[in-house]
């Protein structure tokens, strides 16, 4: 079963259904079935993607270890104000 976007004409929510063949879901906001099918483009992995991908990962999760290891020097510096 293929997943497919759509769109409703009667409030204008986009989501993503998985779908069988020949039949047409709901909409999940009004419940309409008035609904226009997407093209949506396809998802291509390559090597070059993957190494990409790992990468901006690597570099959020570096940051976020900056930013929790900064709140755990702040929490400890006032810590230590507190209870001197």
């Amino acid at each position: 079963m293929p997943i497919y976007e759509f769109k409703c004409r009667g409030c204008g929510h986009l989501f993503e259904e998985l779908v069988r063949v020949g039949a047409t879901p709901d909409c999940p906001s009004c419940h309409g079935n008035d609904l226009e099918r997407l093209v949506s483009l396809p998802a291509v992995s390559t090597q070059k993607t993957r190494q990409r991908s790992l990468s901006v990962a690597r570099e959020k999760s570096k940051r976020i270890k900056r930013e929790k290891d900064h709140a755990q020097a702040e929490y400890e510096r006032n810590y230590i104000k507190d209870h001197s």
